[in-house]
C-alpha cells in the first residue's frame, strides 16, 4: 500500500472531493484525520471508510482559524492545537492536504466583477492554504520528512471569464512553490495538483453558487460536462478516483524526488 503507516491530515474532508481523497488515503494505508466545519458530513466520510477496515478521526476545524479557539465550541478546535493533538497521538503528521473551498465567482468579466467578489476567493485560499501548511511544516520539518499538498484550477496560466479563480490559483501556486524552497532542506516536500471540472464533484447546486448564470438542470448539465470533455486533450474528464489516485501517489515515498510543482491532472485542458 502506498501510504502504509501514515497519517494524513485532510482539511475541507466532508465535501465530494475530499470524502474521495480521503477514502482512497485509507484504502493505501493511511490513518486519515478528518476536518472541516460540519461534523456530519465528516461523520458520513468517516462511517464509510471504517466499515471499509481503514482507520479514520474526526475533529471540527475552520481552517481560517490558527489559535483562538472559542471556549463555548465543543470538540471545535483552531488549525495548529489540531495539528499539535495529531502529533501527540499519532506520533507525527506525514501528509497535509488542503481542499478547503474558496468562495470562488466565475463567469463575470473582471472589469465587472466586485472588488469583494474578487477578493475573497484569494484571500480565503491563500489563508487556509498558508495557515494549515504552515501547522503542518512546523512538525514536519522537525521530524525531517512529510508532504504538503495544495490544489487549484491551474488558471493563473490565463483562463478568461474565470473571475476570482484565476487570482486565487496564482496565489496559490506561488505559495508551493517558494514553500517547497524553504523547507526543502528539511526533508519536507510541498507539491500541488491542478484540477478543473472533476464530474463527480459537480451538481447545479455547486456550478450556481460560483457563476449565479448557470442555472442547469440535468440534461443542461450533463452539456456542460460534455463541454468539458471536448475541451481536454485527452477528449475525457478526470474522474474523481484518477484524482484521489494521483494524490495518493504524490503523498507517498514513490514520489520522493517530486516537489515544488504542480501536477497537471486536468485530462490535457491546457498545457503545463
Amino acid at each position: 500500500m502506498l501510504l502504509e503507516g501514515k497519517n494524513a491530515v485532510i482539511y475541507g474532508a466532508g465535501g465530494s472531493l475530499g470524502a474521495g481523497v480521503a477514502q482512497t488515503f485509507a484504502r493505501e494505508g493511511a490513518m486519515v484525520f478528518l476536518t472541516g466545519r460540519t461534523r456530519a458530513k465528516l461523520d458520513e466520510v468517516a462511517k464509510v471508510i471504517t466499515e471499509a477496515g481503514g482507520s479514520a478521526e474526526v475533529a471540527v476545524v475552520d481552517a481560517l482559524d490558527e489559535h483562538a479557539v472559542d471556549e463555548h465550541a465543543v470538540d471545535e478546535h483552531a488549525v495548529d492545537e489540531h495539528a499539535r493533538l495529531v502529533v501527540a497521538e499519532a506520533g507525527g503528521i506525514d501528509v497535509s492536504l488542503n481542499l478547503v473551498s474558496r468562495g470562488d465567482v466565475q463567469g463575470v468579466p473582471l472589469v465587472e466583477m466586485e472588488t469583494a467578489d474578487l477578493i475573497r476567493a484569494i484571500m480565503t485560499g491563500i489563508t487556509t492554504n498558508f495557515i494549515t501548511a504552515r501547522a503542518a511544516a512546523r512538525h514536519m520539518t522537525k521530524q525531517g520528512s512529510g508532504v504538503i499538498l495544495a490544489l487549484d484550477s491551474g488558471s493563473a496560466h490565463g483562463s478568461p471569464m474565470m473571475g476570482s479563480t484565476g487570482l486565487a490559483d496564482a496565489a496559490t501556486d506561488i505559495l508551493v512553490r517558494n514553500l517547497a524552497a524553504e523547507i526543502g532542506p528539511r526533508g519536507v516536500r510541498v507539491v500541488g495538483m491542478w484540477i478543473a471540472g472533476v464530474p463527480e464533484t459537480l451538481t447545479p447546486e455547486k456550478l450556481a453558487a460560483v457563476n449565479s448564470d448557470l442555472q442547469l438542470d440535468d440534461t443542461a448539465l450533463q452539456g456542460l460536462l460534455d463541454q468539458l470533455a471536448s475541451m481536454r486533450m485527452l477528449r475525457r474528464s478526470p474522474s474523481l478516483a484518477n484524482v484521489a489516485d494521483t494524490a495518493a501517489f504524490l503523498a507517498s515515498d514513490r514520489a520522493a524526488g517530486i516537489t515544488g510543482t504542480f501536477v497537471n491532472v486536468t485530462g490535457g485542458i491546457f498545457q503545463s
